[in-house]
């Protein structure tokens, strides 16, 4: 059995929320990737009312397929400043985080893409450049949540 670094599974507390974990793993090489994904929601929140779907990927090199230390470090960073500028009032929801095979990810789900980006460009002024990329798209079904959801079994993914 390969040990997983589990320092790289995070969440930003809400009250009711609760996350889990997944792995997929490549067969070709055994590579790992982590998920963490909200499993419940909070009760009274409206997935209906977050429409549009921002996924952010941060690309990184790797022998191991995760990211060293320092890598992790300033995607914690990058994590808490969103956190705190997207989430804390009900902008947004971070929804899942993807870490393995040289590339993380966040998928959040967005009342406003507008104000998400604004809001985005804002908390990342602050701090050093990171090397990310950016795609938007409306997901008001939260098809791609449901769909990673529907491949998830006794936290493997399929």
């Amino acid at each position: 059995v390969r040990a997983i670094d589990l320092s790289i599974l995070r969440t930003s507390p809400v009250p009711g929320q609760e996350w889990a974990i997944a792995v997929a793993t490549r067969k070709a090489d055994d590579r790992a990737i982590v998920f963490r994904y909200i499993n419940s929601f909070a009760p009274h929140f409206n997935r209906a009312r977050q429409s549009d779907r921002i996924i952010i990927v941060w690309p990184y090199t790797s022998d191991r397929g995760m990211p060293s230390v320092a890598q992790r470090q300033r995607m914690d960073a990058l994590e808490d400043a969103l956190a705190e500028a997207v989430e804390s009032d009900g902008l947004a929801t971070l929804a899942i985080v993807s870490t393995g095979d040289g590339s993380r990810e966040w998928i959040y789900y967005t009342k406003s893409e507008h104000e998400f980006m604004r809001r985005l460009n804002v908390a990342l002024r602050k701090l050093a450049a990171y090397p990310i990329e950016i795609h938007a798209a409306a997901d008001p079904g939260w098809n791609s949540y449901e769909q990673f959801l529907s491949g998830v079994v006794d936290g493997r993914v399929q």
